[in-house]
């Protein structure tokens, strides 16, 4: 039924749109037509187009700053359906990001995770160069020691609460019936009490 839905050149009625069953049934449909469409642009003439596709910017570019706005391609992290969201692929610095445009709610299974990689290899020409700029870390122009970078700031300590500045966490130890705990240096239970 899902097939022939796909096949029909009617549009549904508004009161199909109402029905649970019919609703199910158009979900299916969207699902088989979204894993044909993987399929179909795996082949030669899916793929030419998906580039001219790639060329005109229709999936956007790469949020980036140090790409320059490359033109992406969409990526699925999976091919199971209801997995995630359709995403970006950059060819430039080969990472993934979320879209802005309104593509977001398109399953990512319908372009499958092996598309960009079979387009890049197909059309060699479309893989640009990797980024030469990076961002370096300066302060007040110059450039951060190798050191200075890896050592992390330390998030100061908590405060007590108001009325509690001079309290401490004590640790006292029960000691057993008939014995008296000391501590170091033949203090009485103290904070450092012990059963030596």
């Amino acid at each position: 039924e899902a097939l022939e839905m796909i096949l029909s050149p009617e549009c549904p009625a508004d009161e199909e749109l109402e029905d649970e069953k019919f609703l199910s049934l158009y979900q299916e449909a969207t699902d088989l037509y979204g894993l044909i469409h993987s399929r179909y642009i795996l082949t030669p003439r899916g793929l030419a187009l998906m580039r001219e596709r790639m060329f005109q910017g229709r999936f956007g570019q790469c949020p980036r700053v140090f790409c320059q706005a490359q033109n992406t391609v969409p990526i699925g992290l999976s091919d199971d359906l209801k997995v995630s969201r359709v995403k970006i692929f950059c060819p430039k610095c080969g990472d993934v990001y979320v879209p802005k445009k309104k593509c977001a709610d398109v399953d990512g299974a319908y372009f499958g995770s092996a598309f960009p990689h079979i387009l890049l290899y197909t059309y060699p020409d479309l893989s640009p160069e990797p980024p030469k700029l990076g961002f370096e870390a300066k302060i007040y122009g110059f450039k951060l020691h190798k050191k200075a970078e890896t050592k992390q700031l330390s998030l100061p300590e908590e405060k007590p609460a108001p009325g509690k500045e001079n309290e401490e966490l004590q640790v006292k130890e029960v000691p057993e019936k008939g014995k008296k705990s000391k501590g170091k240096k033949g203090k009485k239970g103290g904070p450092l009490a012990s059963n030596n």
